[in-house]
């Protein structure tokens, strides 16, 4: 089965093949189909998953998966959520995922309350029109760090310590990371509902 991915990001496509290779689903970037990317005007990233999923299965024709995934900071109120990938831009940088961290280790200075955890929502539909798109959400919790630790992974890889192994993302080998990161886990709820709803042999 072939899926249109509503994202442009290298570093999601890569993961997000690695983890729905089990069930023989192929994934298309939504650019390689010239599609261009779908406007996020909401404030939840389930409204903004299902609006670029909608869109790209309605240019394409194919059924599509959506990710919608951030930051959420507890000291900041759950910000930047949906804004994360433009969270430098706030602070008069550049978008980009070295500005972000850096912009995050800089706005974290002085905070003692150093909560977080990436979350992720996908959206899966089998056209532009489908009432029931499957829905899965992966959370991450850890905590900021005070300086960027490894070399692994992308976004805010380097600055989430997890706590169960003392480690960022940035530190663990991928398989590591695909398991318990937060699209790790929202990917995994996905393939099951995916083997249950859209595979399930008569």
């Amino acid at each position: 089965m072939k899926l249109v991915l509503a994202s442009n990001n290298k570093g999601k496509l890569a993961e997000l093949q690695a983890l729905f290779a089990p069930l023989g689903v192929e994934l298309v970037h939504q650019a390689d189909l010239g599609i261009p990317e779908a406007p996020e005007p909401h404030r939840t990233f389930i409204e903004n998953a299902l609006a670029k999923a909608r869109h790209a299965s309605q240019v394409s024709g194919l059924p599509a998966l959506a990710d919608d995934a951030g930051l959420c900071v507890e000291a900041f109120g759950g910000l930047p959520g949906v804004d994360t990938a433009f969270y430098a831009t706030q602070f008069g940088y550049e978008k980009g995922d070295d500005n972000n961290v850096r912009a995050l280790l800089e706005q974290m200075q002085g905070i003692t309350d150093r909560r977080a955890a990436l979350v992720s929502t996908l959206v899966a539909l089998r056209s532009a029109d489908d009432p029931e798109p499957l829905v899965a959400t992966g959370r991450a919790a850890g905590l900021i760090t005070q300086e960027r630790i490894g070399d692994q992974g992308f976004g805010f890889d380097p600055v989430l310590l997890l706590p169960p192994f003392g480690k960022t993302f940035a530190q663990l080998p991928a398989e590591v990371k695909n398991a318990n990161s937060h699209r790790g886990k929202a990917a995994q709820q996905m393939l099951d509902l995916m083997r249950t709803r859209w595979f399930a042999q008569s």
